[in-house]
């Protein structure tokens, strides 16, 4: 679902930007008066997990359209909403500058389509009206499928909005909105039943790593903390190194939304801003599209690469905006961080 530059217009994207900024800032005075550190090796080992299933794009059978997870949902189970609204943006940005996937421009839009109801709707509301009570398998599936839905279908609204509020007169409104609904219904739907998987084995293995889990006593099988975050990181690295080359080359949801409306893929749009944000990531974009330059190769080299770099970064980012004269902390040979 990330957006195009073509589709803002400079007014609704310097909007959108405020709107993620200000979501930003109060995310970091949140992990700053908050105990951050045992989570910022889960941090990047999670941001390289989400950025690597995003590149598997899974087809919708009977529709020529695909989908992909988003991962806002998954990481505030595991993060919080603050530092998992943080650590998407930090993907987000990544895949913008790097790959080139998602307008410069439309980043705010992007960051708050993709990031805010993922962490804060599904992540924060849902995840803890299913879960703060008591927590077991069948409530975090629950969760996990309720959340992503709302949150994939209040952003898939909120892209027809905002191309409604930029004059993108080739989607009408009405239209668009019919075909972006049904599809990422859909989409949240198959993204629940994975978060909600990848949930029940952090759950059945540490619960405690889970947004208001708790540890087990005298549970000796359980696999150690260190375990569970090496399974997560390897994970990454199979799935955007080897799985990648999967990935469906159906349209994904809007994209798809797009062609039923107009007849193709993308929208013809331009502006000084535009292009010049356009330019910025030419320059940027070491591996445009996730393959080398004027090449259709790359996809390993590109999940893998992306993978570390998300990780560094969020890795950096929990480490800067920690509670500030905190120790970083250690995790004991029994994995308990």
């Amino acid at each position: 679902m990330h957006m195009a530059d073509a589709l803002v217009s400079p007014v609704v994207a310097g909007v959108m930007y405020a709107c993620s900024a200000v979501a930003v800032g109060f995310s970091i005075r949140k992990i700053r008066s908050s105990e951050t550190n045992r989570r910022i090796p889960l941090m990047g080992v999670m941001g390289a997990f989400v950025f690597a299933a995003q590149m598997i794009n899974f087809a919708i059978p009977g529709t020529g359209s695909s989908g992909h997870l988003c991962g806002g949902m998954l990481l505030s189970a595991l993060l919080g909403p603050y530092a998992g609204f943080l650590t998407m943006t930090a993907i987000l940005l990544i895949q913008c500058l790097l790959f080139a996937d998602g307008g410069l421009m439309a980043l705010g839009c992007n960051v708050w389509n993709m990031g805010f109801y993922g962490c804060f709707v599904g992540g924060f509301l849902i995840w803890r009206a299913f879960t703060a009570r008591k927590m077991t398998r069948g409530r975090i599936l629950v969760a996990s499928v309720v959340g992503c839905i709302v949150s994939l279908l209040l952003g898939a609204f909120s892209v027809t909005l905002e191309t409604l509020a930029s004059g993108i007169t080739e989607l009408p409104f009405g239209v668009f909105v019919r075909f972006m609904l049904p599809i990422h219904l859909v989409i949240g739907l198959v993204e629940g039943l994975i978060t909600a998987a990848v949930l029940i084995f952090v759950f059945e293995s540490r619960p405690e790593l889970l947004e208001g889990g708790t540890a087990r006593s005298g549970s000796e099988e359980r696999l150690k903390v260190p375990t569970v975050v090496a399974i997560l990181a390897a994970a990454a690295l199979v799935i955007g190194g080897l799985l990648s080359h999967l990935a469906s080359s159906d349209p994904d949801g809007l994209e798809w939304s797009v062609e039923k409306v107009t007849g193709q893929t993308e929208v013809e749009g331009g502006g000084a801003l535009a292009e010049w944000a356009a330019d910025v990531q030419d320059r940027t974009a070491l591996l445009p599209d996730y393959a080398f330059k004027d090449s259709e190769s790359g996809t390993s080299v590109s999940g893998i690469v992306g993978a570390l770099v998300v990780l560094a970064l969020c890795v950096v980012i929990g480490l800067l905006f920690r509670r500030s004269g905190d120790k970083p902390d250690k995790i004991d040979t029994d994995g308990a961080a």
